[in-house]
């Protein structure tokens, strides 16, 4: 027998993987079913990978709860139209798939200084597409707002990104010493505070920044 079926978006991705990966040591593991653009190599096969558009998702299986970890920046996606299409346009689409599927608790990754009313365009879209999520009206929202993510992103065949390149070669020797909510944070530590935090499933919606991110997510 196994739990309540998992929605997850971003499944390729730093946080993503990591995610997929505790989710299916739950026991009994859930029924994962993951959105992808592509399969990725070497999928694991205990994973429902379905190849989607995001501008045209289909209706999706039923489930209890939906993980989104999409994301890109704007110097990848190549503008800021195509940055929107995936970390606004895209989070929602899913959002909006994953409620009509029976979802009422869903958890998002966004970004540290994420603000509706930010001057910087990246941090603005990211909190337009938290201010879109919440009028959804969720039992349950989970919003992570890590600081620089570190990771293998070679693994996943995804060039490296300047800004947690930098910042990680940097702050490495001193990372420590730097308060958590400015801290680089692990790929890892994020997927395992997003688990913790939404299955703690507190009503309404909870921001958890980056230091909280730290805690939550410890070993």
């Amino acid at each position: 027998m196994s739990s309540p079926a998992v929605l997850l978006a971003g499944a390729t991705g730093l946080v993503g993987r990591e995610l997929t990966h505790l989710l299916l040591q739950d026991q009994p593991p859930p029924a994962v079913h993951a959105l992808v653009r592509r399969v990725p190599d070497g999928a694991d096969r205990r994973v429902h990978w379905q190849v989607v558009d995001f501008a045209r998702l289909p209706k999706l299986p039923a489930a209890a709860e939906a993980y989104c970890c999409l994301g890109t920046t704007i110097r990848q996606a190549g503008s800021q139209a195509a940055f929107r299409a995936v970390d606004f346009d895209a989070v929602l689409a899913f959002a909006r798939a994953a409620q009509a599927a029976g979802a009422r608790r869903i958890a998002v990754v966004s970004a540290l200084g994420a603000s509706a009313r930010s001057p910087n365009f990246y941090s603005r879209v990211k909190g337009e597409m938290e201010a879109a999520l919440v009028a959804m009206g969720f039992a349950s929202v989970v919003i992570a707002r890590p600081s620089l993510l570190s990771g293998d992103r070679a693994s996943l065949g995804q060039p490296p990104r300047r800004g947690e390149t930098l910042a990680s070669w940097l702050t490495g020797p001193i990372a420590g010493l730097l308060p958590k909510r400015v801290r680089p944070i692990d790929a890892a530590t994020v997927a395992r505070a997003l688990r913790v935090a939404l299955r703690q499933q507190r009503p309404g919606v909870r921001i958890v920044e980056s230091a909280e991110l730290h805690d939550l997510g410890e070993d």
